[in-house]
């Protein structure tokens, strides 16, 4: 019974973020929480897919040791807290790796291997490094078909800032964003959740090529459309 409650009456989807690989006790994590059948896994540091594919082959024994489906565990790495590992982004978007479920990138470790002194300038924005590496993150995970995760906003207590970063990464194509305390969860669902008008909009487009098989491009509201804006219609009504 507490096995069927763990791996079938699940609420929320359950992923654990073990230690990386350079602490040594990356597998004795793995051995632990296999146990409890998680969705997915949580990589940080990852070095690049070599690692990924280490980590997937360490699953596998564990999924056939604790009777789980092979494959029903998937891998989010985070993909740029060094040097080297944020120089190994571009190479995750054509290695054969069926478990990764996203790519997710982190700010905080990466500077102090950095020894940057700051992450934003003085508008908020970020500074080169760490916009280049979430423009990379964002770009391969797209083009690997998997979620694209932006990172977190550690200032938790400033929910207006949670609110606003959760707004940013949506409207710059991420799919998810990284909480680093709970109260953040709700604020970071509502801001990817779609609006009734964007839902509405999104129906209605699709109803428009569906009367209109053969058009590429289409007069919608005043404005021209075409495929793209189908194709963000169905991602759209696919998230709802």
């Amino acid at each position: 019974a507490h096995r069927h409650h763990l791996t079938e009456s699940k609420p929320v989807a359950r992923w654990v973020r073990i230690n990386a690989f350079d602490t040594g006790v990356w597998q004795d994590d793995l051995a632990t929480v296999m146990a409890g059948a998680p969705d997915g896994v949580m990589l940080p540091k990852c070095e690049g897919p070599e690692q990924l594919r280490q980590l997937a082959a360490e699953i596998y024994e564990m999924e056939q040791r604790h009777r789980l489906a092979n494959g029903s565990t998937r891998i989010l790495p985070l993909v740029s807290e060094t040097a080297r590992s944020a120089l190994t982004i571009p190479a995750y978007a054509d290695a054969p790796m069926p478990r990764l479920a996203g790519l997710t990138w982190g700010a905080e470790d990466l500077s102090a291997v950095l020894g940057a002194t700051r992450k934003r300038d003085a508008d908020g924005a970020w500074t080169d490094a760490f916009r280049f590496i979430r423009a990379q993150c964002l770009l391969v995970a797209h083009a690997r078909s998997v979620w694209a995760i932006d990172t977190l906003n550690d200032d938790f207590r400033n929910e207006a800032a949670t609110k606003r970063a959760a707004e940013a990464a949506r409207a710059d194509g991420f799919t998810g964003m990284l909480a680093i305390h709970p109260s953040q969860v709700p604020i970071i669902n509502a801001a990817f959740a779609p609006t009734e008008a964007e839902l509405a909009e999104a129906k209605a487009i699709l109803a428009l090529f569906d009367e209109n098989p053969d058009a590429g491009t289409l007069q919608y509201n005043g404005r021209m459309i075409d495929q793209p804006h189908l194709r963000m219609a169905r991602q759209l009504l696919g998230s709802a």
